[in-house]
């Protein structure tokens, strides 16, 4: 009789367990099955510079990418499918302070705990390298806006896009511009080059595009002096003094904005001369005319886009630009970091989901064919990194910007300053 009674107690208790655990795996089931906590919005992660040496730069580009935000969310926002209604985009932003190890923490955090679709920002090659890191770690898609040294898109990253062309094509573009001078009868051939290049890939691609097109057009030009420097440099006067010993025709540097402010100084100071000058990507921007008035004419650059590319979207943009922000775009900053936005947003519609790996496929594959950029067509090659050409800008006097090459796109006339030419 008592073995029965444990018998039973056993059953019982072993009833019991069954039971409860029975009932554990049901909410746990019904729980896994119940659909996620309704979104109101989609978060985007956005990481620029607003304080350090690249703040200017990085306001520029954070405009560019809050009108894009604003434009699609007062049409309601972004479709999703999976929803069945439209969501807008929330900016989840973070100033990096120009500082590399802070914009890799911010991007973690960014993807990590913010639990963002995607990440935009990574001014300057310097600060992108840095966050490049992160994309493939945490899954999250990344669209850097103000990086194009090579070295990033060719480590095999899967979530890692760029909405600048790459740099050795701006150093390409800048020695064929050169070319059409001599073809022209602007320039004479056989001149002689000097190149002083940021200590960066950036600085390394951009002169291997300017050696690689001399290499392919034997006689045009030849090379007699090229060094590297460092970023943020309060005296480049050592450098200049090598420059002006080279004794050359053409003086290119590539320089960030506040170096080719300080350089320029300091080349006017030192009595330099050149028959054209050119600063790499920079040239046009307001803060250097007026930092340096009359000594930036004739400056000429290679840029990512033109506020005076012969497009409509770029005509109304430029005007949308102007009534958000009180004054028109300042070089090329704003631009793709204003299509980055839209070529994302246009990914999460395909995609018809929040899920970022449908959304980085969608990445992979789309086109915006109504970009502001020059071409019109923004599409992300293999390796992630667009391919659009780059135009060339000349200032002139009187503080006008003239675009002059290519050919079909430009609205003035490429100028050799009458003192220097030859």
């Amino acid at each position: 009789m008592k073995e029965l009674r444990r018998k039973a107690n056993r059953t019982g208790i072993s009833a019991g367990l069954t039971v409860l655990l029975m009932g554990a795996a049901l909410f746990a089931a019904a729980e896994a099955g119940s659909p996620p906590p309704a979104a109101n919005d989609i978060p985007v992660g956005v990481i620029l510079p607003l304080t350090g040496r690249e703040a200017k730069p990085g306001q520029y580009q954070k405009e560019g990418i809050e009108l894009a935000i604003k434009q699609l969310n007062d049409k309601g926002g972004i479709f999703v499918r999976d929803l069945n209604r439209k969501l807008p985009l929330r900016e989840v932003f973070y100033d990096d302070g120009s500082d590399q190890a802070k914009s890799a923490g911010l991007a973690e955090r960014a993807m990590s705990s913010d639990n963002v679709v995607a990440v935009l920002g990574g001014y300057s090659t310097a600060l992108g390298e840095a966050e490049s890191v992160m994309p493939d770690r945490y899954q999250t898609p990344w669209i850097t806006t103000g990086s194009a040294a090579t070295a990033i898109f060719n480590r095999g990253y899967q979530w890692t896009f760029g909405t600048l062309s790459p740099t050795d094509l701006l150093g390409y573009t800048t020695a064929e511009f050169l070319g059409s001078l001599v073809d022209a009868g602007k320039l004479m051939k056989g001149l002689k080059v000097a190149l002083a290049l940021e200590n960066t890939d950036h600085g390394v691609d951009y002169g291997n595009g300017i050696k690689k097109w001399i290499q392919e057009h034997g006689g045009y030009f030849t090379v007699v002096f090229s060094e590297s420097f460092d970023l943020g440099s309060p005296d480049f006067s050592g450098l200049l003094q090598k420059v002006k010993n080279a004794r050359a025709d053409i003086f290119l540097a590539d320089a960030h904005l506040q170096d080719y402010i300080t350089m320029h100084r300091q080349y006017v100071q030192n009595g330099m001369h050149h028959t054209l000058i050119s600063y790499g990507a920079r040239g046009p921007e307001s803060d250097a005319r007026k930092a340096l008035g009359d000594a930036t004419d004739y400056i000429f650059a290679g840029i990512w886009w033109s506020k005076t590319l012969p497009y409509p979207q770029v005509k109304r943009f430029v005007a949308d630009y102007q009534a958000f922000t009180g004054r028109e775009p300042d070089s090329w900053y704003p631009a793709p970091a204003y299509d980055a936005v839209r070529v994302l947003a246009a990914a999460i519609e395909k995609a018809g989901t929040l899920n970022k790996t449908a959304i980085r496929d969608q990445l992979r594959t789309i086109e915006l064919r109504d970009s502001l950029l020059p071409g019109q067509v923004l599409k992300f090659g293999k390796n992630g990194q667009i391919n659009t050409p780059f135009v060339i800008v000349q200032n002139k006097p009187g503080g006008r910007v003239d675009l002059v090459f290519p050919k079909d796109a430009a609205n003035g006339e490429a100028v050799v300053p009458p003192s220097t030419q030859k």
